[in-house]
């Protein structure tokens, strides 16, 4: 929320600077930015925690309940592994960017701390996964994964 508000606010500032006081601040577009992108992702992160994340889910409906549940739980551990793999190919372009800095022309800020968010919430989104399972199976619930579309298997 802070970075949807703080996104909010940089663009209402330039709007009223350009229409009400014929100016200008050449910041607030690039903060707007850099904060829409960090909410795109940690909006990623929040899905993953809710379960509202997109996923295709029609071809399912054709396996039995049980083979429902492995076939899912299957596709979340490629899943997980796609998210290491972007996490780690993100880290090495992230070294890059701290080896070799750009800075933002009005923030002047490095912009590997802007694109720290990749790994970052590639990785959270590999423990709100966990975190699911590990909740699944402590409550011996693993079977919910066949409903579909809010109804029972």
């Amino acid at each position: 929320m802070v970075l949807m508000a703080t996104m909010v606010f940089a663009l209402t500032l330039q709007v009223f600077m350009r229409f009400v006081l014929s100016s200008s601040l050449a910041w607030t577009e690039e903060l707007s930015r850099y904060s829409f992108i960090w909410t795109v992702y940690m909006g990623g992160v929040l899905a993953v925690k809710h379960s509202q994340h997109v996923r295709i889910t029609a071809q399912f409906l054709i396996f039995p309940p049980k083979v429902r549940v492995v076939v899912i739980m299957f596709t979340d551990l490629l899943w997980i592994a796609a998210n290491f793999f972007i996490a780690y190919q993100s880290g090495l372009a992230l070294q890059n960017a701290f080896e070799f800095p750009e800075v933002s022309p009005t923030l002047g800020i490095v912009k590997g701390y802007v694109e720290a968010m990749l790994p970052a919430c590639f990785l959270l989104m590999n423990v709100r996964l966990v975190m699911k399972y590990w909740e699944l199976i402590r409550n011996r619930d693993l079977m919910s994964l066949a409903k579909i579309g809010g109804g029972d298997a």
